[in-house]
């Protein structure tokens, strides 16, 4: 398959992904859904791949979708009526084409065992905005502007965004940042909880490098894979001990793994050698990762 509105670039164990429309400022369309989804579900299988950074070519990261297109421009069949019973299995055919193309963007990054870091660069609207919320951290440029404008349009927020932004800036400035649909300067998108941190244009993708960099480089990729997909999930459990069960699966199995090469590094004072790929998740991990998904 050919990228058609994507660049992929590998450096050293770090995929940057780069938006790729400068002629449309880098809009959304169900082709880009198309190709991120894939890109989020395949780098799963990439050993060669520690972390992922998204960012925008040109002076934009995403102006939101692309409403010059004909028909529905968000790539939906207007022919079908679906009712809530319907979505009950996403991965149907028949359900596809009225699935938010954003969401199938968010569920794929939500799964992806790999850090993700949006390095945004400049004006992030819509799906621009709510597809960074599934990542692991938010750098924004000085030029960067962060809106979430559904509100000005008469639609409704989507991209599971109702999932993700209450958890990252808490119930009411979710809701007055929705409701408003305000388009925020990076100053401001700081102290909402939606940037990390905030640099100037030039030094953007060297911070965004060296965060993840902090994040993985000499780390064990699956126990890195595991520690993300276990906070993104646990995290919305209701009760501890059932994070204690899935905790005791992965203990268990990166202790007889990279863990004990991490064991027999430390007590010989030298760097770990870790050697287990995230392509290779132990035993109970399939298991874990559906029932997670359909309770």
């Amino acid at each position: 398959m050919t990228w058609t509105t994507l660049h992929h670039r590998i450096d050293d164990g770090v995929l940057t992904v780069t938006l790729d429309r400068q002629d449309r400022l880098n809009a959304f369309t169900p082709t880009m859904a198309g190709e991120l989804e894939r890109t989020f579900t395949e780098v799963n299988e990439n050993d060669d791949v520690r972390a992922v950074i998204v960012t925008g070519a040109g002076k934009v990261f995403c102006a939101g979708m692309d409403l010059g297109s004909d028909g529905n421009v968000f790539g939906l069949d207007e022919s079908r009526t679906p009712t809530y019973a319907d979505m009950s299995d996403l991965n149907s055919p028949d359900i596809r084409r009225v699935r938010d193309t954003g969401g199938r963007v968010t569920l794929a990054i939500h799964a992806c065992r790999k850090p993700v870091i949006a390095a945004v660069n400049g004006p992030a609207v819509g799906i621009g905005a709510t597809m960074t919320l599934a990542m692991d951290a938010r750098l924004m440029s000085t030029n960067a502007r962060f809106g979430l404008v559904f509100g000005r349009l008469g639609i409704t927020p989507e991209a599971a965004s109702t999932w993700f932004l209450p958890r990252l800036v808490g119930m009411p400035k979710a809701l007055d940042l929705l409701y408003s649909a305000e388009i925020l300067d990076a100053e401001a998108a700081e102290a909402a909880g939606l940037a990390n941190e905030v640099h100037d244009p030039d030094d953007l993708l060297k911070r965004a490098r060296a965060l993840a960099d902090r994040w993985t480089l000499g780390r064990s990729r699956v126990a890195t894979a595991l520690t993300r997909q276990m906070t993104v999930r646990n995290a919305n459990l209701d009760r501890p001990v059932d994070a204690h069960r899935v905790e005791s699966l992965a203990m268990f199995y990166s202790s007889i793994g990279d863990g004990a090469e991490g064991v027999s590094a430390f007590r010989e004072k030298r760097s770990p050698r870790f050697t287990q790929p995230a392509s290779d998740m132990p035993p109970f991990y399939d298991e874990w990762i559906t029932a997670t998904e359909s309770g």
